[in-house]
């Protein structure tokens, strides 16, 4: 499952409570045991849970029910309506929500989440009626499985012609039945070009670019147990990041301890301060930080000294959001009608103006993005093409037990810190 950059750790929080959503109470009723995984186990489909883990090899079309049907054709939006968003912290732009009240005369209501665990307890509780999610690729199957959303009605949604070809039948959910995309990213590594004398760009493999010991105090990593297991895994040339082979996992996990003893590595989620500010050199970072991270920089600092480098040959993490029709929502015809303001270009752009994070919606260009004065001509490389879908890697859902390893991997790295 992907790390999510709008996840913030609190101090002394439980830095992978975000995936623990396999096991909350909250899902009992989902069909997702803990099955052990067997010496056979692949990273691309479970024989023993009952629902299926979707891959780019093994695409999903998930079912639709008879108790559970899309909206009519022809309904008009619900008068004098509150719909009601369910999102992470600072997720859509207040003015683009302002602009769409406005439109259908309704007001909107944003509620936030923490972690997708919190999410996913309060969702399947049945005590919410929020209109509107805005979930991981990973969610979707036991928000189907347990009937929290609803089915699409595309006549709602003709904005949809303006994402992206892969997004219109992505392999998570074959003919976008219950989601449609929100925020793509890809996971780097940001530097403060002034303060470190290599250029990731000049390396071999730019993923080694952290484990330098004279950059001791000065090296991020996300605090992710996904990301980071991601890196060490990169770090060698290993690009399956949904592996179940122990021996990967564990040379992931070695090659994070080896960076904590030379360079006492920092964990945090901070890279769109910390680089800008100078507490960390270089940071695992994720694209639509650094977008944004400029707009941190101390007064009088050059916006060049702030680097993000992604692999030219797109071998990297990446991933996307989602939004869905909750199925216990009051206002599914507004709920739709927002889903298709927010898939519009130009509310693309004014939402990325806020969050820092693009949308996979034709014309977000890399010169209309510039020419916006959202990104600056040396952070083109936060942009994310359609093509690095092509070549990127992605962290997906996993078994429990599979899962249940990373998170321990993990312990062996953070609680060395």
């Amino acid at each position: 499952m992907a790390s999510h950059p709008r996840q913030r750790f609190p101090e002394g929080s439980n830095p992978f409570s975000r995936r623990t959503f396999l096991t909350a109470a909250g899902l009992a009723g989902a069909g997702l045991g803990l099955a052990a995984c067997g010496n056979g186990a692949t990273s691309g489909a479970s024989s023993t849970q009952s629902i299926p883990l979707p891959r780019v090899n093994n695409p999903v079309t998930w079912p639709l029910s008879s108790s559970n049907p899309a909206i009519a054709n022809g309904r008009s939006p619900e008068s004098g309506a509150t719909l009601k968003l369910y999102c992470w912290v600072a997720y859509v732009n207040q003015k683009v929500l302002n602009n769409f009240a406005k439109k259908y005369n309704c007001q909107v209501q944003v509620s936030t989440f923490n972690n997708t665990a919190e999410a996913m307890s309060k969702l399947s509780s049945g005590q919410m009626d929020y209109d509107v999610f805005f979930p991981t690729i990973d969610l979707i199957g036991p928000l189907t499985e347990s009937e929290l959303i609803r089915p699409l009605n595309h006549s709602y949604i003709p904005n949809i012609s303006q994402a992206w070809n892969a997004f219109t039948n992505p392999f998570y959910d074959q003919e976008w039945r219950y989601s449609t995309p929100y925020t793509i990213f890809t996971t780097g590594i940001g530097w403060r070009k002034d303060l470190v004398n290599e250029n990731p760009y000049d390396m071999a493999n730019g993923w080694a670019m952290p484990w330098n010991a004279k950059y001791k105090g000065r090296v991020g990593i996300l605090d992710d147990y996904r990301e980071a297991a991601a890196l060490g895994m990169l770090k060698n040339h290993l690009y399956d990041l949904n592996t179940t082979d122990l021996g990967q996992m564990a040379t992931s996990t070695n090659s994070l301890i080896e960076l904590n003893s030379l360079v006492s590595t920092q964990i945090d989620n901070n890279d769109y301060v910390n680089i800008p500010s100078g507490q960390a050199w270089i940071h695992e970072a994720w694209s639509g930080d650094m977008a944004s991270s400029w707009q941190y920089l101390p007064k009088g600092q050059s916006i060049d000294t702030i680097g993000y480098w992604f692999p030219p040959n797109g071998k990297g993490p990446i991933n996307n959001d989602l939004m869905v029709n909750l199925k216990a929502g009051q206002n599914p015809v507004l709920a739709h009608l927002l889903i298709n303001d927010l898939l519009d270009l130009n509310n693309a752009i004014e939402n990325m103006s806020y969050t820092g994070y693009m949308q996979p919606i034709n014309g977000m260009t890399p010169s209309r993005l510039i020419a916006e004065g959202i990104i600056p001509p040396n952070l083109t490389s936060t942009v994310v093409r359609e093509s690095d879908f092509n070549n990127g890697v992605r962290e997906l859902a996993l078994d429990p037990q599979v899962d249940a390893q990373y998170q321990q991997n993990w312990l062996r790295v953070s609680g060395g810190i």
